[in-house]
């Protein structure tokens, strides 16, 4: 089973709102003037140096290196001071919520994905200047900063989900080349039980925390949406979801992914060829790496997700806002627009490992050189994240329960959507 490493998770799924939480704050924050117009963002961030101090907060190990980095915006900046303050994942969105009913928020920070929404909903984001140029970023991690008809803030670093081959189990299978579609991918698994000697073809996690992050790509690629374009209804009982569900179920069915692989061996059962294939993010070649040692990195293969209608994989990473009661807003957004530079964002990249939102940063030898990594590039020219609604996190627990059914206990692909829409529709998008 395929668990992703805790960092990485909370980076995607923004330590999941607690119910209580989130029903207690949603008459709090906002002002008392606020409409359901769209709000107006400010035309351009000027060009004068920042000035003053930034307050920033950070999670993880971004709020450790964060440091390093901005001290080159402070050099370029010689009146502003960048201080960061970096926040276990754990105590984030606890801390975020508090700060922004009690209208104490930092002026700028990094913000998971799938907290947008929420954050959005309680008025506490400035929307995105309209003369600060978001088109150089991939198209679906720049979505992850709409709400509604509106963008707040900028993608700072992405991610995106691919599969993981061992390129010499593969040869022995008398595979030279990756599948590009879906009947591609699986005759890959048979192949690699049949001919290489695995347990079973690919590594699938059935169900669970998480899940809908490997589970939806396939039902993207089939043509189906989480909801209507308005983002007011959800939409996932339908032929096109239940094709992507029917072929994840199948997998299972077929016995070339199993149920009951241990947790957290995801990298134990690659390296020892048990099971040579899975789906995940750009993280795992290093962790693979350092359990393998030298021998087993030149086996390490990717390739971009199979292709039905579409060949969709998923979109996450960490967008960058500023708040609205902000007390420094102008050098904060110059702040962000500096942070969204392709030389900046290639710094990052030296720093942290975490990879550019920008495209053109890709261009630089440190990640267009690597051997692995132009794949997750090529890879994020398709990719999606879930719409930024309010209750997504109380939605995809439902999905991931679901799929479980489907998985371990056979529930069909059209009951299993049935189920999700009928759950979905019950916790409403809280917009």
């Amino acid at each position: 089973m395929i668990t992703q490493t805790t960092r990485r998770r909370r980076l995607v799924i923004g330590g999941a709102a607690v119910l209580a939480t989130a029903l207690a704050l949603s008459g709090c924050g906002r002002s008392e003037d606020s409409t359901d117009a769209a709000p107006q963002a400010s035309t351009s961030v000027d060009s004068g140096p920042a000035t003053g101090e930034i307050t920033v907060w950070a999670m993880g190990t971004e709020g450790e290196n964060l440091p390093k980095l901005t001290k080159e915006f402070e050099q370029a900046n010689p009146g502003v001071t960048v201080k960061i303050t970096p926040i276990p994942w754990d105590a984030a969105h606890n801390k975020f919520t508090t700060a922004i009913t009690a209208r104490s928020t930092p002026d700028a920070a990094m913000v998971g994905t799938t907290w947008m929404g929420e954050f959005a909903d309680l008025d506490a984001l400035d929307p995105t200047p309209s003369g600060l140029d978001t088109s150089g970023f991939f198209e679906g991690a720049n979505e992850t900063t709409k709400v509604g008809d509106t963008n707040y803030g900028v993608p700072w670093y992405v991610e995106t989900r691919v599969v993981y081959y061992r390129k010499d189990l593969a040869a022995k299978a008398g595979i030279t080349t990756p599948p590009t579609d879906w009947d591609g991918l699986k005759a890959m698994a048979k192949a690699m039980q049949d001919k290489a000697g695995a347990q079973y073809g690919i590594n699938l996690q059935p169900g669970g925390t998480g899940s809908w992050q490997t589970v939806m790509p396939f039902s993207w690629s089939a043509g189906a949406a989480i909801t209507g374009e308005d983002q007011k209804a959800f939409t996932f009982d339908t032929p096109e979801m239940q094709e992507g569900l029917k072929y994840y179920q199948s997998f299972f069915t077929e016995k070339l992914a199993g149920t009951d692989l241990p947790p957290n061996q995801t990298e134990a059962q690659f390296v020892s060829g048990k099971v040579p294939m899975f789906i995940s993010g750009p993280w795992m070649a290093g962790s693979i790496a350092k359990l393998g040692g030298e021998k087993i990195k030149p086996n390490i293969g990717v390739f971009q997700l199979p292709k039905n209608k579409t060949a969709t994989s998923f979109v996450g990473g960490s967008n960058f806002v500023v708040f609205k009661d902000s007390k420094n807003k102008d050098s904060a957004w110059k702040l962000v627009k500096w942070l969204s530079d392709a030389k900046t964002q290639a710094s990052w990249f030296k720093l942290s490992t975490d990879l550019p939102a920008v495209k053109s940063a890709w261009e630089d030898p440190s990640i267009a050189s690597d051997p692995l990594l132009p794949v997750f590039g090529k890879q994020l020219e398709d990719a999606k994240a879930p719409p930024a609604i309010v209750n997504w996190e109380q939605v995809a627990t439902a999905f991931d329960a679901e799929v479980e059914k489907m998985v371990k206990a056979g529930q069909s692909p059209a009951d299993t959507a049935k189920a999700i829409q009928t759950k979905a529709t019950s916790i409403g998008t809280g917009g």
